[in-house]
């Protein structure tokens, strides 16, 4: 996200949206009730304020929303326990999907790149890891109106000055014509486009590149593109420098991790540093600081100013990490590894998105119902994977969705087997899965066992075997939900 005071980052951070457990899941609050009177009194004093200076009446009239969102303010205020180690943060962020769809932007979309490379000097595979991690090259947008979202957010709650000051810009990117106003849908906190520019550091940067005469970082992404170039140059970007580098500590080495500690290439080779690869130091970084995002036995990094132009689009080191690793990937064009050289410390590393749509498939395969396969591990997937851990004795039963639990569910495939062992989706080496107690899926599903069929879902036409019977969730082309019978039946 683009904010121009990072003290708002740590209230906008949870609209990232990729968040996991070391511990239990915190509820998410209720959305509140908000009165509607007093939001449209709030529009009204809005309309003539000082930061609104420079909306016309028409723009503010035609975009006013009718009703606010209480919505935006449940995300505003959920604050989850659950919090994500750099391990399941990159893998999520950097992984083989990933890394190919960034290698086909770099070729669709070559001659843009080094085109605004040689206007902004910022390399073509840092502005495409920023794509990458921001929406996914252009495939993750965000949904939430934004009229609505930051109306509500100027109204109510707590920062309620900041978010006025990005509801008067969002009013007048649209006022300007840059973006149609159908277009301005993003995050519940506001930002948006390819790239998710807030709106007050599109007003500052956003560029028209491929001139069209509109600043358009939804539709347009050589807009996109080069807006974040620009952004990254004004914020201090070095042409021809790398981020840094994956390091290797010398024996019995003791550091805390200071990226903003830089010092000179010699000093770290006088320290006894080398590349990952055991290859001495090179002197193209001007300065560099030490980066130990798992602390002394996890992979180390030396990292310059152009990683903290990556930091600076969202102040968090893993962020900025994950663009720098996507960015390295991309340019030696190779997704069969996308580890770094030395080995998370830990015995449980992260999964892929591919992983988590296996895990969300195989827990609606098992009665659990988590909504749709998406690859995003949120409440509903780890609630579900908390219940499963509980019915089967798996301690701590703590919702995380890691390498041990993709294992638990998924199982050792058989040969010539389907990816979860048969066609159904079940793992061949397991027994039937007892859904956990309370669980509202699971417990519709017991009784589709026993009792007869209903309008809305399918169910045997024969007495079922009492521990074999097995279904699972499917939604029709009519939207029905129905629950078709799985097991072998014997």
């Amino acid at each position: 996200m683009r904010l121009t005071q990072l003290s708002t980052l740590s209230l906008l951070t949870a609209a990232i949206g990729f968040s996991l457990a070391s511990t239990a899941q915190a509820a998410r609050p209720p959305a509140p009730n908000l009165s509607n009177a007093e939001f449209q009194q709030c529009l009204d004093r809005l309309k003539n304020s000082s930061k609104f200076r420079g909306v016309d009446s028409f723009t503010f009239n035609n975009y006013r929303p009718a009703q606010p969102d209480p919505s935006v303010i449940q995300s505003l205020n959920y604050q989850p326990e659950f919090q994500k180690d750099v391990w399941d943060y990159l893998s999520v962020l950097v992984d083989k999907e990933r890394v190919e769809d960034g290698i086909r932007a770099k070729r669709q979309w070559g001659d843009t790149l080094r085109q605004i490379e040689s206007r902004y000097g910022v390399k073509p595979e840092h502005v495409l890891g920023v794509w990458g991690v921001e929406s996914n090259f252009g495939q993750t947008l965000g949904k939430k109106p934004l009229f609505e979202s930051l109306a509500t957010l100027s109204c109510f709650d707590r920062r309620q000055s900041y978010f006025q000051g990005e509801f008067a810009n969002a009013l007048k990117i649209v006022q300007r014509g840059d973006i149609a106003p159908s277009d301005m849908t993003g995050s519940w906190a506001g930002a948006f486009g390819q790239t998710q520019f807030m709106p007050s550091t599109f007003l500052e940067l956003a560029v028209d590149f491929d001139g069209d005469g509109r600043r358009d970082l939804v539709n347009s992404v050589p807009d996109a593109l080069a807006s974040t170039a620009n952004f990254l140059a004004k914020r201090g970007y070095r042409s021809g420098e790398p981020w840094g580098y994956e390091v290797k500590l010398p024996d019995g080495y003791w550091a805390a991790s200071s990226r903003k500690n830089k010092k000179s290439m010699s000093h770290w080779r006088n320290q006894g540093l080398t590349l990952a690869n055991g290859s001495s130091l090179p002197y193209d970084l001007g300065s560099a600081g030490l980066l130990l995002p798992a602390g002394i036995d996890g992979p180390a990094f030396l990292v310059g100013k152009n990683f903290d132009t990556f930091y600076s689009y969202n102040a968090s080191e893993n962020y900025a990490l994950a663009i720098a690793h996507l960015s390295d990937l991309i340019t030696r064009e190779d997704s069969s590894k996308t580890d770094f050289v030395t080995a998370w410390p830990t015995s449980d590393p992260g999964i892929s998105r591919q992983q988590a749509k296996d895990i969300q498939q195989a827990l609606l395969d098992a009665g659990y119902d988590i909504g749709g396969v998406d690859g995003i591990i949120g409440d509903n997937t780890r609630t579900a994977i908390q219940q499963y851990q509980t019915s089967r004795g798996i301690f701590p039963a703590d919702g995380r969705a890691g390498q041990n639990f993709y294992r638990a569910i998924i199982g050792t495939t058989a040969p010539n087997s389907s990816q979860y062992g048969n066609q159904y989706g079940q793992p061949t080496n397991r027994q039937p899965l007892t859904p956990a107690s309370g669980d509202s899926m699971g417990q519709l599903i017991q009784q589709q066992s026993t009792t007869p069929s209903t309008p809305t879902y399918s169910a045997p036409t024969s007495a079922p075997q009492s521990g074999n019977v097995r279904y699972r969730r499917v939604v029709g082309n009519d939207g029905v939900t129905r629950l078709v019978r799985v097991d072998d039946g014997s």
